[in-house]
């Protein structure tokens, strides 16, 4: 065999062993002490009954501790054994004496921890767990209690509140016992009535216990009126010594602390004497010491004074003087160097502006004599205009004129047209004075230029002119 086969069936060796340490472990229920483990399944058991009879189930019961559960086999169940707490309240019950009274009581009930007693709390109540045993045993507590209330009149539950107990805990107890409880406590905490009969029986007790009261109170005030005026009496007489000795005490004392005054003031007067001679030596030895702080503290102020001086000096030199002085020569270079430039560039200037103004005085002399060409050939050309070109050229020129005259009226958001007496339209007028700003051009031409348009058209049109040509 190899060694990887030898590996691989260890693995698995351990891997069962371990699957089943788990299953085991898995298995084994623990338990506390306030409830009981019931395992159901498995080979039945011969167990006694309550009775003594012998008699054969399938389960199994674990009280605290733990217990090996098989798997596949067994179920596991858990009845509690914790104390249940139970407040009972009947309604209105007839007593013996047909007084009908209600009651409320409290008390307290578990799983008995005995072997017979455990196997019938598992048959009656397992699975319905704490809440299931509370119901039934309440129901059970009242039905006694009511039981024990019909045979019982108002005043022997009152006066006997022990003996009702003892009563509702015998009755109730063979019940509990078939279900496997036992009643751990019961007491009786409250009756009352809607009829006011528990209060009819206590008035008459009421009543005798406040004569009695004010008999008792009556005769205490009168011993306490006698006793309290011997005790005046014998107080005042007490009083009246006790004043006389006072007096006379007060009197002695008096005259001693006249004689001890005499000599505490004169103790006094020595002692606050002797205080200010003490008191003026301390004092003048004080200032002679405060002088000789003060000369000291002056002397230290002095010599750090001039350290500070020293050293505020050397401060100012290295961070003002030489700094300055850097500075200076900075400056200066800087100067020198600001000076060469400006004069470099001062001579370029210069000569860039020589340059161009001869190239610009060209230019002008240029355009000056293209303009005056073109104005000489724009003349020629003028004059041999004929009457359809100069015609074309005033028409081509007065729509861009309307158009700039009635440029302004575009921008008007609205025209409000009121009209006059005449029978012209209001739109008429609009478009009259826009022809009448069109007929003034020839005058505006001849304010601004000396041409008199008018004379010139006339002349261009004239039969003479037309004859020539």
């Amino acid at each position: 065999m190899s060694a990887v086969s030898t590996w691989i069936l260890v693995g698995i060796v351990v891997v069962f062993i371990a699957l089943v340490l788990f299953i085991i472990a898995k298995q084994y229920r623990k338990v506390g002490p306030n409830e009981v483990l019931i395992i159901a399944g498995g080979r039945k058991r011969t167990v006694a009954g309550p009775d003594g009879t012998k008699v054969k189930v399938g389960y199994r019961y674990r009280l605290g501790g733990g217990t090996f559960v098989m798997p596949f086999i067994e179920s596991v169940y858990r009845l509690p054994m914790d104390v249940i707490t139970l407040n009972i309240k009947t309604p209105e019950v007839l007593t013996n004496n047909g007084v009908p009274i209600m009651a409320e009581a409290t008390a307290q009930v578990k799983v008995d921890s005995s072997d017979s007693a455990i196997r019938l709390a598992a048959e009656q109540f397992l699975g319905a767990g704490k809440d299931g045993i509370r119901d039934v045993a309440l129901n059970v507590l009242e039905g006694h209690m009511r039981e024990v209330m019909s045979t019982m009149t108002v005043e022997q539950i009152y006066r006997g509140r022990q003996e009702f107990s003892a009563r509702v805990a015998e009755a109730v107890k063979p019940d509990l016992t078939k279900m496997g409880l036992v009643m751990l406590s019961y007491s009786l905490r409250d009756i009352s009535d809607a009829q006011g009969f528990l209060d009819s029986l206590s008035k008459p007790r009421i009543a005798a216990a406040k004569r009695d009261a004010s008999i008792a109170e009556a005769e205490t005030e009168k011993e306490s009126i006698i006793k309290s005026s011997q005790a005046r009496k014998e107080g005042e007489v007490a009083r009246l010594a006790a004043e006389a000795l006072i007096a006379k005490a007060q009197w002695d004392n008096e005259a001693k602390k006249a004689e001890s005054q005499v000599m505490v003031n004169k103790s006094k007067a020595q002692a606050d004497f002797s205080y200010e001679l003490e008191r003026y030596r301390l004092s003048q030895q004080i200032k002679k010491e405060e002088a000789t702080m003060k000369a000291i503290e002056k002397a230290e102020a002095i010599k750090i004074e001039e350290l500070e001086i020293a050293r505020r000096e050397k401060e100012l030199e290295a961070t003002v003087i030489k700094p300055a002085d850097a500075r200076k020569y900075q400056i200066k270079a800087e100067a020198e160097a600001e000076e060469y430039r400006i004069q470099a560039e001062a001579k370029g200037k210069a000569e860039a502006v020589r340059v161009e103004g001869e190239a610009e005085a060209e230019l002008m002399k240029k355009k000056g004599l293209a303009e005056a060409e073109a104005m000489t050939k724009k003349a020629e050309a003028w004059e041999k205009y004929n009457q359809a070109a100069v015609l074309e050229m005033y028409l081509k020129t007065l729509p861009d004129l309307a158009k700039a005259i009635s440029e302004p009226l575009s921008k008007v958001d609205k025209i409000v047209i009121i009209g006059g007496g005449d029978k012209s339209l209001g739109t008429s007028k609009i478009t009259g004075q826009v022809a009448e700003v069109l007929a003034q051009m020839p005058d505006v031409v001849e304010s601004l230029t000396g041409v008199d348009l008018r004379k010139y058209l006339q002349k261009k049109f004239s039969p003479e002119e037309k004859k020539e040509k």
